[in-house]
């Protein structure tokens, strides 16, 4: 995949082995969940499991943790005779923080040669305990949120090529699952398409792009443009989304990555299972939008830069639902939208590709 901009900037010392402005994280790894409280948490480290599980070795967990990857629990001597060779921290709590409770698990990772990998907004070489402990065994400290250049602001010039962005109703409910999930059935029928990245989770997993929610707000859709240069005119570029417009917390880099990518088709990804926003269902606040409602707030931001942009598909997590309830819930949405309904995990995302395939882009 050829990209115009460098995939992340590693802090300390790790090298950049390919000589193409990419780090490549050592594996095999072991997936650190710590003690998180919340499934919609613990994404990326999910994510790493089901899209590289050839990579993953195992998973530490302390006490409290809610959530169980499927694979082998490790301590650190036991990830290191198993052949570990990173411990990746697969947590995206809100704001990025490194809990205090974690240092000691990761400082000890480190003194026994395993590279730190972190996609949280806190820098690893910010905790002296870890610099100190990755320096006695030579590790690696390895930020994947940290923009690696300058970005312009954004110009709304529009590019050739074509590209599919992913949208959601809400932050984590299966943007990136999707956009994996349409490139690949894309490659399988001859398509030419790339995956584009712009999350932390979604770099580990392709090795390339940009982490948005750092980059200086300003240069939120210079980024997105720069994420998704030129292209030849049957090129599709399927962009990782971020957060959700009607997120009180997370709507800027939605916007700034939707008028940067100036998609030519949306896919809308819904969690049915949710009745308020992600962080807001204590407070009963912050309902979840309606699915038209979202897909009309999206398509007024959409065609600030892309007149022509349209839904192409409605993509759900329905992991919470038996089968009958699964099936009700694509029949209802199908009707309510008049677009294909899928869930790519269950399902596959074959549906939403016939559809665009008939539609004139």
């Amino acid at each position: 995949m050829t990209q115009a901009n460098s995939v992340f900037k590693p802090s300390s010392a790790a090298p950049d082995t390919t000589g193409q402005g990419t780090t490549q994280l050592k594996a095999p790894y072991l997936i650190y969940f710590g003690d998180v409280p919340k499934h919609g948490y613990a994404k990326t480290g999910l994510g790493l499991i089901h899209w590289r599980r050839e990579r993953c070795a195992g998973q530490m967990r302390r006490d409290g943790c809610v959530v169980d990857g499927g694979l082998p629990d490790m301590d650190i001597a036991e990830a290191v005779k198993a052949g570990a060779r990173s411990i990746v921290i697969g947590v995206a709590s809100p704001g990025g923080p490194i809990p205090a409770p974690w240092l000691h698990d990761l400082a000890d990772a480190a003194r026994a040669g395993l590279d730190i990998v972190s996609g949280m907004h806190a820098r690893l070489a910010d905790f002296p305990e870890l610099v100190d402990a990755a320096r006695e065994s030579g590790a690696h400290l390895v930020d994947i949120r940290a923009p690696s250049k300058d970005f312009p602001v954004g110009t709304g010039i529009k590019r050739s090529g074509k590209r599919l962005l992913t949208v959601g109703t809400d932050c984590a409910v299966g943007k990136k699952y999707t956009a994996l999930a349409l490139e690949r059935e894309m490659r399988k029928r001859g398509w030419d398409a790339d995956f584009r990245a712009t999350g932390q989770t979604g770099i580990m997993i392709s090795g390339s792009g940009i982490a948005m929610d750092s980059v200086v707000a300003d240069f939120l859709s210079g980024a997105a443009e720069q994420l998704s240069p030129n292209a030849g005119p049957d090129h599709w570029d399927v962009i990782e989304g971020q957060g959700s417009l009607s997120h009180p917390s997370f709507a800027g880099v939605s916007l700034g990555l939707l008028h940067g990518s100036q998609p030519d088709a949306l896919v809308l990804c819904h969690d049915p299972s949710r009745d308020y926003l992600l962080g807001f269902e204590e407070r009963g606040i912050c309902p979840i939008q309606p699915l038209m409602e979202a897909m009309e707030q999206c398509l007024i931001f959409a065609r600030r830069v892309n007149p022509a942009a349209r839904f192409v598909g409605i993509s759900i997590n329905s992991s919470s639902f038996a089968d009958p309830d699964h099936k009700r819930l694509v029949r209802q949405f199908a009707d309510e939208t008049g677009l294909p309904v899928a869930d790519p995990v269950r399902d596959g995302v074959s549906a939403i590709l016939d559809h665009l395939e008939k539609e004139s882009f």
